[in-house]
């Protein structure tokens, strides 16, 4: 969207720094109680994972889910904010740690085959490396070739060819 430079001049851009999970886990609890909202804890990490520390989309998040479901768990959150599941992501990058590149590849062709773009899968990857139980200086390896792989599919190279290479990639590391 692009203003006029006299309504732009008259403007004040406001930055928001991101919220720590704990801020907004807090925050998201005093609305589902205020609200009469049922949830359990998955569902409630699940709207922090999908948020990444913006009040306005977990709060968004998390109408969609009870609007569509009435109860906000981690597989509603999913299904209303589309997201790749963080476990099964969790696990790709571990088999990947494991060098075992076929169920790593099927975890992958699978998200693909499910409609979601590689953009999403390669964003959602990062996300859940920084988190996944491996070793620091394997999950930086990991990081470093997710943000690389990033890198070519924000440039225009978006293909499950790009994702298959990833994995390859992944699996190649040394991580012993």
């Amino acid at each position: 969207m692009h203003f006029s430079e006299p309504v732009q001049s008259r403007c004040a851009i406001l930055r928001f720094h991101k919220l720590t999970d704990a801020q907004l886990a807090h925050r998201l609890e005093e609305v589902c109680a205020a609200e009469n909202v049922s949830y359990n804890d998955e569902g409630l990490n699940a709207l922090l994972f999908t948020a990444q520390g913006d009040m306005r989309q977990a709060l968004n998040n998390l109408q969609c889910t009870v609007s569509a479901y009435e109860f906000v768990s981690a597989e509603n959150v999913l299904k209303v904010c589309d997201e790749p599941h963080p476990e099964l992501m969790a696990n790709m990058l571990k088999l990947c740690a494991e060098q075992n590149i076929r169920e790593a590849a099927q975890i992958i062709h699978d998200f693909y085959r499910m409609g979601y773009s590689p953009e999403d899968i390669v964003a959602n990857m990062f996300r859940v490396s920084k988190t996944v139980s491996l070793p620091e200086y394997v999950k930086m390896e990991f990081m470093k070739e997710i943000g690389l792989c990033h890198m070519r599919i924000s440039e225009g190279l978006s293909s499950l060819l790009q994702l298959s290479g990833l994995v390859a990639k992944l699996c190649a590391l040394e991580t012993k």
